[in-house]
């Protein structure tokens, strides 16, 4: 996933950035989106003050990264974004932190002059008629003491590219592919090993322990050929609906293990695979936490060949060790920059 933020003052283009962009493929979302959703809930015109003051409002009550964060939890992972309305740094760090390395902020600069006739030409509600009354407009949303308002100033600071569109439209949108092009975003693919482990932790949403979602995935010549997640076995009724005593008494982690009833995700997908008669001999096996004990030997004994995990399971120095001594190369993933 791809996401372009685009931050600027007012009139300066950035919708029009957000247009561009769309044209190129990506979805385009603005963070006022969420401030005009809860205008109309509450049956306000959507016009400039407003919209500040409630945007204003949702920082305050849920934090200053609030409308970036909401926007953020209705993005599909197999799509390319543009973001309009950024105007805090906080909403920054959000975006940044879902898009990862693939994230980039654009500060779309015109000048005064040209913001204000522009301005005048689109005649939105609220805007402000004459150039003083823009100017004071706009500067109210610059920095405040307060820190869930606007801080359009520091987020201009924190862009990773500025966009100039003191021209015509055919030189804006010519400066803004020249730019995608510039980002080599084609870099940003994950490395098979953070491929396969997403995946798990895909597959880790179907766990059904109370206690805590694993899963593994055993991968031949880069195909999956089986997966597993923690729960109880096949036929008893599942922990989340008190399947497993253990687990929903919430005891003491490492201890009374013997009394789970709850299989271990590395051994479901290895039983997985033996069940419906695939070899899994020289496979690789992503698990989200480094293998127990028990998985440790099912592990060695089938013949796999290379574990990659994400977390490490708190018990598994002697796991870990065995794992060596057997030849099995343990890889620990490095997480995300």
């Amino acid at each position: 996933m791809i996401i372009i933020g685009l931050t600027g003052r007012n009139a300066s283009g950035k919708t029009t950035a957000a247009e561009v962009l769309a044209a190129r493929g990506f979805t385009s979302v603005s963070l006022s989106d969420v401030i005009r959703e809860e205008a109309r809930q509450r049956g306000l015109s959507a016009v400039r003050e407003n919209l500040i003051a409630l945007g204003n409002e949702l920082r305050e009550r849920h934090g200053p990264g609030a409308l970036a964060q909401l926007t953020v939890a209705r993005m599909l992972p197999d799509r390319n974004y543009a973001v309009d309305s950024i105007r805090h740094p906080a909403e920054v760090r959000a975006l940044k932190e879902a898009g990862s390395a693939s994230f980039s902020l654009f500060h779309v600069f015109a000048p005064l002059e040209a913001r204000f006739a522009r301005s005048l030409a689109r005649q939105r509600e609220g805007d402000g008629a004459t150039l003083e009354a823009f100017i004071q407009q706009e500067e109210r949303e610059f920095a405040s003491s307060n820190a869930a308002a606007q801080q359009l100033l520091e987020t201009e600071r924190l862009a990773d590219r500025v966009i100039d569109n003191d021209g015509t439209l055919d030189e804006f949108t010519a400066r803004l592919t020249a730019t995608l092009q510039m980002l080599q975003v084609a870099s940003a693919r994950p490395s098979w090993d953070q491929y396969f482990m997403d995946i798990a932790r895909t597959v880790a949403t179907r766990s059904n322990c109370m206690k805590r979602q694993v899963a593994a995935v055993i991968v031949s010549d880069r195909r999956i050929i089986s997966t597993g997640y923690n729960g109880t076995p096949r036929g008893v009724k599942n922990c989340n609906e008190g399947g497993c005593p253990r687990c929903n008494s919430f005891g003491e982690s490492g201890k009374n293990l013997e009394e789970c009833l709850c299989s271990h995700a590395e051994e479901n997908a290895i039983v997985q695979a033996s069940y419906h008669g695939i070899a899994i001999r020289d496979a690789t096996l992503y698990t989200t936490y480094s293998p127990c004990l028990m998985c440790s030997k099912m592990i060695i004994n089938a013949g796999i060949r290379r574990v990659v995990f994400s977390e490490a399971y708190p018990l598994s120095d002697t796991a870990t060790g065995m794992l060596k001594q057997a030849g099995v190369d343990l890889v620990k993933l490095k997480t995300h920059a």
